[in-house]
């Protein structure tokens, strides 16, 4: 179900970044600062146990910006 929500909010953020590229960064920050505090938690177990639970909120929180980061630069290069 994370896995569905993920996509879905990469979706948006993609689609957002290539509509209204200055507005789409206040919505990347809350996504990656919310996917953080997850990350966060996650590593508080102790050992392997904590970078195996927050490893799906790091990378997760890397999709969420390089999909933002996508979706700015397909506009940028548009020729009009």
């Amino acid at each position: 179900m994370m896995i569905v929500g993920v996509i879905a909010v990469c979706a948006v953020l993609a689609v957002l970044a290539f509509v209204v590229p200055r507005l789409s960064r206040h919505p990347q920050n809350g996504a990656q600062r919310t996917l953080g505090l997850g990350s966060r938690a996650g590593s508080k177990a102790p050992g392997p146990l904590g970078r195996l639970l927050s490893k799906p909120f790091r990378s997760s929180s890397r999709a969420v910006g390089r999909s933002g980061s996508a979706g700015r630069r397909a506009r940028g290069r548009l020729p009009f």
